[in-house]
């Protein structure tokens, strides 16, 4: 019977991840209106002023920069179209823990009382990993946070994109602020093209790329990290008082979900390294239950 009804949540999640459609809004927000004209603004300097001036769209070098830069440019924008219209994954309303499943090793309960998470919002048992948004005001499969560059949670369903797309964000961004400082260099030693100088747009320009670029690369660090450790960013700042209490009570903690850094890899990216760049998903499962350490230390204990 419990995995009866772990079948049927799992179909009601609409199979890869919960990807179901609900009805969020679907609009345009300002923020995603900045990003994307951020964007073009990005692509126009750097292929139309930058690589123009400096190299040239006629010349071998300049052609390649420039379609190097189109197609970082290009996986951007699809990314980030594919991080706000996809669905972060919801809780199916058929979802009940089965505490007998001897599959399901992690139970999480609340701090006080002890019992299982149950949303009295959405009127329905949490599933390990997920929280309310309220935001979105419904629950969220493994949930890190609310993007509002996205106007859209990130979670289960689309965290393996929006990674992706900071990725190719932070690789934009350095190749642009490259070309950028390569023309101005070239500029203060007299070796540019005769007719090209510094322009009042490039200035403005890298003062808007270099801070941008600082940020993105933070954010993607810390990412970097959260995946090599299976932690969303809710799991991490909930680690850190978790960790002080037991430490306080003289135990240790472990986050569960921790496997090793391949593991947790492969558990967010894909088994097939050649496609951890690309926004593929179709291996993260329903989002109701994820493997944990505890697994691995029962397989060890068990008789073979």
């Amino acid at each position: 019977m419990g995995r009866d009804r772990e079948s049927a949540a799992a179909a009601d999640a609409g199979g890869r991840g919960g990807r179901t459609e609900l009805n969020r809004p679907r609009y345009v927000t300002l923020p995603i209106i900045l990003v994307l004209a951020l964007i073009g603004y990005a692509y126009y300097v750097t292929v139309f002023c930058v690589i123009e001036d400096w190299l040239g769209l006629r010349t071998a070098s300049g052609l390649g920069n420039a379609a190097t830069f189109t197609a970082f440019a290009i996986m951007c924008l699809t990314t980030y179209a594919i991080a706000v219209l996809r669905d972060a994954g919801h809780v199916p309303s058929s979802f009940m823990p089965d505490m007998e499943d001897p599959q399901v090793v992690v139970h999480e309960i609340k701090r006080k009382g002890g019992d299982l998470r149950y949303c009295q919002k959405c009127s329905h048992y949490k599933p390990p990993r997920a929280h309310h948004c309220r935001v979105c005001k419904r629950c969220v499969l493994r949930m890190d946070h609310h993007c509002v560059w996205i106007n859209n949670c990130v979670g289960h369903a689309n965290y393996k994109v929006f990674f992706v797309f900071m990725l190719y964000t932070v690789i934009a961004c350095i190749h642009s602020l490259a070309l950028l400082l390569g023309f101005a260099y070239d500029v203060h030693k007299g070796q540019i093209h005769s007719g090209g100088s510094l322009k009042t747009s490039h200035i403005i320009y890298g003062v808007l790329l270099f801070p941008l670029t600082l940020a993105v690369s933070i954010l993607l660090g810390w990412h970097i990290y959260l995946v090599a450790q299976n932690k969303t960013t809710i799991e991490h700042y909930e680690g850190v008082r978790a960790t002080w209490l037991a430490k306080k009570a003289g135990n240790f903690y472990a986050h569960p979900y921790d496997l090793g850094t391949y593991e947790n890899l492969v558990l967010v990216l894909g088994s097939n390294i050649l496609c951890w760049i690309c926004p593929t998903s179709s291996h993260i499962g329903s989002g109701l239950q994820f493997p944990s350490s505890y697994h691995s230390r029962l397989e060890t204990m068990l008789p073979r």
